[in-house]
């Protein structure tokens, strides 16, 4: 682990185990990029046009649609739906979950970063993010700590912006929740959505908003250059309650979002189950990723090869 410069970003963090690459930026709260080691480009999105700028969480007063969309992994409460009733608009994200700066800490092999306190939610939010020993994988785990206001009922929620795709890929459970093996979130089409051999699989729109919804547990983004799968591993929950048996929207454990030109990107992310959160409560989600360098295989080949 050392400390860079990147992007315009002081004290940020390069973490590498000899394989694989990860950048952290705390001054917005992001981890930016994930990378095969040496390599020049990774597989997260960026916007380089707000390379170097900095959340100001004073915006949100001033202007409730403003949002900076930086790039890179990060993540929110879930649902999207319970926004409105906590802190009173649906748009943008609470603060202390997207709009701040957070500190950073290197702990046990990894970097901790903590969040304020979220004054909607009253909830810290607490992401510790380690490279595994040998094998190309990083592994974030996600907690979020109630500390004041009244009880919440909330979920882990991890959104991984990442570029471009030739696919995105899910195994659909042998038993899917859902008609067809997946839910339709948003009205926009799925680009050459195609369902075979227990894969689900898609492109980026470049014409409409699209997200769907799954009970996979697993997703594959397949790029020109390398492959990332991305696991939504199980995690602890403390809370009233014990742990909840309901996903959020509908019951996903996972969602893809494609984004509409100009701005070619996909988000792939990981939900962990509801929960009821009163202070001194907390719940922890994991998820894993891992990279690898792509072969000419077809794009479903290479996902089933990431699957193992």
């Amino acid at each position: 682990m050392k400390r860079i410069s990147y992007h315009g970003w002081p004290d940020s963090y390069l973490l590498s185990n000899g394989s694989v690459e990860a950048i952290v930026v705390p001054a917005i709260g992001r981890v930016m990029q994930l990378r095969l080691a040496g390599g020049a480009d990774g597989a997260f999105w960026e916007n380089r046009a707000l390379d170097g700028r900095l959340p100001d969480a004073s915006a949100h007063r001033r202007n409730g649609r403003e949002w900076l969309n930086f790039g890179g992994d990060k993540c929110w409460p879930a649902p999207q739906s319970a926004w409105p009733r906590q802190q009173g608009r649906d748009w943008p994200p609470p603060v202390a979950f997207d709009s701040r700066f957070v500190e950073a800490v290197a702990t046990g092999g990894g970097l901790t970063l903590t969040s304020p306190v979220d004054p909607a939610f009253g909830i810290q939010i607490v992401r510790h993010i380690e490279l595994d020993p040998v094998l190309p994988t990083m592994r974030i785990v996600t907690e979020y700590r109630k500390l004041s206001g009244d009880a919440v009922r909330v979920g882990v929620w991890t959104i991984t912006q990442m570029r471009d795709p030739e696919r995105v890929v899910l195994p659909l459970p042998e038993r899917s929740a859902f008609s067809g093996g997946y839910l339709r979130l948003i009205d926009g089409e799925p680009a050459k959505l195609k369902i075979e051999g227990g894969l689900l699989s898609l492109e980026r729109n470049p014409d409409a908003y699209v997200k769907i919804g799954s009970d996979a547990a697993s997703m594959v983004w397949v790029g020109s250059d390398t492959v990332v799968r991305i696991d939504a591993e199980q995690g602890e929950e403390q809370a009233t309650g014990g742990q909840a048996e309901e996903y959020p929207d509908g019951g996903c454990r996972t969602q893809v979002y494609t984004n509409p030109d100009p701005l070619p990107y996909v988000e792939l992310e990981t939900l962990g189950p509801l929960a009821n959160l009163s202070v001194g409560d907390r719940i922890q989600r994991a998820a894993a990723y891992t990279i690898a360098a792509r072969s000419p295989a077809s794009p479903e080949d290479e996902a089933r090869k990431a699957l193992g």
